[in-house]
Formats: C-alpha cells, structure tokens, sequence
C-alpha cells in the first residue's frame, strides 16, 4: 500500500476513499458525518466483528474507532497548507460492554492549534448508550515545517 502525505487540500479524497479502505470494509467502519470540526463513524456489528468479553465488540476496534473518527473530525477542517503528522496521543475508557447493531463515534475537536488538535470522542451503541470515551491529540505539519 502506497503512503503517501495528504495535503489539506487532499481531504475531499480522503473522505471519498474512506468507506472503501479495505481495513475499514473490514471492519464495517464508514462515515456517517462530517461538518466542521466533527465527524460521526459508524460501525455496523456482523458475525465478523472482532469480539471481546460477552460477545461485546473488542476494544481495539473501539480504539480504531476513536483513532479514526478524531482523523476525520481534524481532515474536516484542517488549517490551510497543513499537512498530517498522525496520533500524537490516545486514550480511550471503556464505560461499559459495547453490544448493538452498530456503534458510533462521534468525534469534535475542542482545540485546534497549528500544529496539534485535541479531538473528544464518544462511542455510543443504538440505543444511545455511552460504551466508550476517548481523547486524541492529533499532529499536523505546516508546509514550512514539513
């Protein structure tokens, strides 16, 4: 796979190849919104979904949840001439099992600096319930800097 540094300018084609990366597809992790500032994924639970204690959704799914949903939330509105550095920091609580049809991370950035973003990030199942809370610092990289 070809690793290639996405420009700001590149995010509409981040969000188009989204949904149809294979670990993603895997997973069953797509885009549900994105405004300023936010994004909402949504994992749809299959018989493949890795499991964890109870059947329940495995953690590390929830933290590429959490992992993912701060990148686009960041990609969402990134500063002009900016360039992605990658996950700075990650923490993630587990609240409770994660059980449902589909799980949602809805991630908001709650400081953008120049360089690094705090993003909020909620999981939460279909019936609304709160499973999972996560906090990323996200980097980016000025076109000087670069």
């Amino acid at each position: 796979m070809k690793n290639d540094i996405m420009s700001v300018g590149d995010s509409e084609a981040f969000f188009q190849r989204f949904d149809e990366n294979p670990f993603h597809r895997f997973i069953g992790l797509s885009i549900a919104e994105i405004a300023d500032d936010y994004a909402c994924l949504r994992l749809t639970v299959t018989e493949t979904t890795p499991t964890g204690i109870g059947g329940s959704v495995n953690g590390g799914v929830l933290a590429t949840m959490v992992d993912m949903a701060a990148v686009a939330a960041v990609f969402s509105k990134a500063l002009p001439g900016s360039e992605p550095a990658g996950t700075a920091d990650l923490s993630i609580t587990y609240l409770r099992q994660a059980h449902g049809q589909w799980l949602e991370a809805k991630a908001r950035v709650i400081k953008r600096g120049r360089q690094l973003s705090t993003v909020a990030i909620d999981i939460v199942n279909d019936d609304g319930r709160l499973c999972s809370t996560g906090q990323v610092l996200y980097a980016m990289r000025t076109g000087a800097s670069a």
